[in-house]
């Protein structure tokens, strides 16, 4: 039986620095939490609200509706919530494209980017301190599972970019059109904040400014981080 220490605890864990302090993390809905489980996270426990789960999930532990719904971030719950251990971050040393972002801020823009990464077999996404977690609930929901097979890293982009010998990438309004440009085999592409784009600190580290040209009407100001890094993956990856 669920107890009220365990309740807390959940929902407790919608905060970062309960989740940065208990090195645990919930994900919710039947899909997330068997990606999880396939890609070797340690659960601490699932909570589920029908006994047709136990099927499939010997470890999950069965509650009211209500509890459930009490613990989850969701509106209209899935009936399955999954509590996992944090994987230590991997400094991998990949011969191939990494992405860095800085200082983005918004859940969905990083859920969606880290669902990129997995797309184009991007590894290893590099993120500024002050980049949402990626153990938000919301991102969590918007990397639809991907967040199983990226490896995301918490650090300071000033040390990191220093000690690299790739060509580094930023994305900016003014940089050469990346349709036609010559990118390296592998390198680091930079995007910015939503609202400031490249920080000044990290854009004395860029080698090479790129954009995506404009074809539309000059009264829309920029695109969306997350829809620039798919366009730009793509010309990476078509190169």
């Amino acid at each position: 039986m669920v107890t009220k220490n365990q309740i807390k605890l959940v929902v407790s864990l919608k905060q970062k620095k309960y989740r940065s302090q208990h090195g645990l993390f919930v994900v919710e809905g039947e899909k997330l939490v068997n990606e999880l489980l396939n890609a070797g996270f340690k659960t601490y426990q699932i909570f589920v609200d029908d006994t047709d789960f136990l099927q499939k999930f010997e470890q999950a532990e069965v509650v009211p509706g209500k509890t459930l719904k009490q613990m989850s971030s969701l509106t209209h719950p899935s009936g399955i919530l999954g509590v996992f251990r944090m994987k230590d971050s991997e400094a991998l040393d990949l011969d191939d494209w990494v992405v860095v972002l800085d200082a983005v801020r918004d859940p969905g823009n990083m859920g969606t980017i880290v669902r990129l990464c997995d797309w184009f077999g991007i590894k290893r996404l590099v993120c500024s301190t002050d980049t949402v977690d990626c153990y938000n609930p919301k991102v969590l929901q918007a990397t639809m599972g991907s967040i199983a097979r990226v490896n995301v890293e918490y650090t300071d982009l000033i040390t990191f970019l220093d000690k690299t010998d790739m060509s580094i990438y930023g994305a900016y309004m003014d940089g050469e059109p990346v349709y036609g440009s010559n990118l390296a085999e592998k390198g680091v592409l930079v995007m910015g904040n939503e609202a400031n784009g490249v920080s000044a600190e990290v854009g004395k580290f860029i080698t090479k400014k790129i954009s995506i040209p404009q074809f539309g009407a000059t009264t829309t100001e920029s695109l969306n981080v997350a829809t620039a890094t798919a366009i730009l993956l793509n010309e990476i990856r078509r190169e």
